[in-house]
């Protein structure tokens, strides 16, 4: 998560401090620790604060969703319990995006990593609180980010945990579910992408017109380097530089002329827990019309595990 061109690393596993690193100094602070154990949200900034959506807390593969949504101020490094989660919409692992001065959700799993993944889309007012029952996505999803470019929303990536029946890792969702904010309407699956390497716990950002899905977790046992771009004008997937080590479990933010990722983890499931971060530097060339439509590179690491 990026606030004011420094990067922000909240929650994970037990009780951890945020901790900031500034690009300008290539150097990370520690801030307050989160007020219980926060994890599988995806984290929004609306104004002066950092807003963690879609939280769970607890242990694998119990973990139970929040009944609040919980803010984060950077400003004045504070946590704050704010609205309540309707009790029936309550999940983890979802995507989240503002857009237009609001909050949406999409997505989720409501057990754990036991089951009970949705396809749910919610619209909320971080002002007022109120919530929002919008229309159905075409596919169920969890672990997963979603992303906002132009006037849509891409539900990306993810899978259908199932615990219950031994099919943690296996169920990746190809197809990507395209919600129109102009309609309100999801887009036909005939009029939307499929991604190219299905995963779970991916990363996801949009840079000009294209939208960015990178590392994530599949049933092999490291986590994946991919790093894939779909361009939303002329509807086409390329390759980005791979990730110098694969992770799931993080985000990626751009900052300056770079984009950034930290953390994770680099193997499927929980461990090992990754202490790096690298950085690619924009612009990520295209190539020409003749040659192969797949870029190879590697990102530069700014710091070391």
């Amino acid at each position: 998560m990026v606030f004011r061109n420094k990067l922000y690393l909240i929650g994970g596993r037990r009780v951890n401090p945020v901790d900031v690193y500034d690009p300008a100094t290539n150097t990370w602070t520690a801030k307050s620790k989160t007020p219980l154990e926060l994890h599988h949200f995806q984290a929004v900034v609306v104004g002066d604060a950092i807003y963690l959506m879609g939280a769970m807390t607890g242990p694998y593969p119990n973990e139970t969703p929040l009944e609040k949504i919980v803010v984060y101020y950077p400003d004045e490094d504070r946590f704050d319990f704010v609205h309540g989660v309707p009790e029936s919409r309550r999940r983890g692992g979802a995507g989240a995006v503002y857009h237009d001065g609001m909050i949406y959700l999409v997505g989720g799993i409501t057990n754990g990593h036991i089951d009970g993944f949705q396809p749910w889309l919610d619209r909320y007012d971080p002002v007022t609180g109120d919530w929002d029952v919008l229309a159905d996505a075409p596919h169920a999803r969890d672990h997963f980010q979603a992303v906002v470019s132009g006037n849509r929303l891409y539900s990306i990536a993810g899978r259908t945990t199932s615990k219950a029946t031994n099919e943690v890792f296996s169920r990746v969702v190809a197809p990507v579910d395209v919600y129109d904010f102009k309609t309100s309407r999801w887009l036909p699956e005939s009029e939307c992408p499929v991604l190219p390497t299905p995963r779970a716990g991916n990363m996801a950002t949009v840079w000009q017109n294209e939208v960015i899905v990178g590392g994530g977790e599949t049933t092999q046992k490291t986590a994946h380097n991919d790093v894939e771009a779909f361009d939303t004008v002329s509807g086409t997937w390329r390759s980005w530089p791979e990730l110098n080590r694969g992770r799931h479990g993080s985000g990626f933010a751009i900052v300056g002329e770079y984009v950034y990722t930290a953390s994770g983890s680099g193997n499927r499931g929980g461990s090992p827990e990754l202490t790096s971060i690298e950085r690619l530097e924009l612009p990520v060339a295209k190539p020409a019309p003749s040659s192969s439509t797949t870029h190879r590179g590697r990102l530069r690491t700014a710091t070391a595990d």
